[in-house]
């Protein structure tokens, strides 16, 4: 009589199989740990940060400002810095609202998502940009007002390539402060995520004692210019005044509104530092 035929797996075969599966999965790990992970650089921000300003023109109280740091959130399979510019004034027939948001890469710092809303005398704008650094592309919707009102008017426009490691100019904010900042210098970038309109310049101009309500603080005065619209383009002028120590807050800035120059000065902050 014939011996049985056996329809079990041979041991040795069950051995080199679950071998496979463990070099596999070290390899799927070690690579998510990686992109996951990494060495993330020293900031002198973190989650938690939150400064409040209070806007002036001239000698009156117009308005309120806040620079938050919200939290460490995913963003396309990478972890990100949610970060929000918030300014809020206006004089007697005239308001204006203008936020920015930015999620930057805890490991690169670039920007991976941005977000601006600006309403200037009732006429509200959006914009909302999808960045991918690791293909060096970018994709763009903006919402304008129709001039006969509505609902506004949505434009989806097709990807474009982007620069490595691409800011906008909310995380740009961010950025100037882990930069060494040396009186006299002016450093040229060519990562505004719009490459047409680089490089954004970073002036060193001075440093002197800021007087706000929240306190005095040794500063350095630098000027950030965009060749694009908003509170650091070319029109603006604005200057920003960072401590001169590792924190690098915020304490004052000074821009151009629709209405006029104003003034932001920090009265009261949390947090800064990891």
């Amino acid at each position: 009589m014939a011996a049985p035929v056996s329809t079990s797996i041979p041991q040795f075969m069950v051995r080199v199989f679950r071998a496979a599966l463990g070099v596999a999965a070290a390899l799927v790990m070690g690579t998510a740990a990686f992109a996951q992970v990494g060495t993330r650089p020293p900031t002198p921000f973190s989650t938690g940060e939150s400064l409040t300003y209070d806007v002036k023109y001239g000698p009156l109280t117009v308005g309120s400002g806040k620079m938050d740091v919200l939290a460490v959130e995913m963003v396309n399979g990478r972890t990100a810095w949610h970060v929000r510019l918030e300014l809020r004034a206006g004089i007697p027939g005239f308001r204006v609202v203008n936020v920015l948001e930015s999620w930057i890469d805890t490991l690169t710092l670039s920007s991976l998502r941005y977000r601006q809303e600006t309403n200037q005398g009732g006429k509200n704008d959006r914009r909302e940009v999808e960045i991918f650094p690791d293909r060096g592309m970018y994709r763009e919707t903006d919402w304008r007002q129709r001039k006969e009102g509505g609902a506004p008017q949505e434009t989806r426009k097709p990807e474009a390539e982007t620069v490595a490691q691409p800011l906008d100019q909310a995380s740009f904010l961010f950025f100037a402060r882990t930069q060494p900042l040396e009186v006299g210098q002016t450093y040229s970038y060519a990562r505004y995520y719009k490459p047409a309109n680089n490089p954004v310049t970073l002036s060193v101009l001075r440093r002197e004692v800021a007087k706000v309500p929240a306190g005095s603080f040794a500063s350095i005065v630098v000027r950030p210019v965009f060749k694009s619209n908003g509170i650091f383009g070319q029109n603006g002028r604005a200057e920003v005044w960072f401590t001169d120590d590792a924190r690098r807050l915020m304490v004052k800035m000074e821009t151009q509104l629709a209405f006029g120059s104003v003034t932001l000065l920090l009265k009261e902050f949390q947090g800064g530092g990891n």
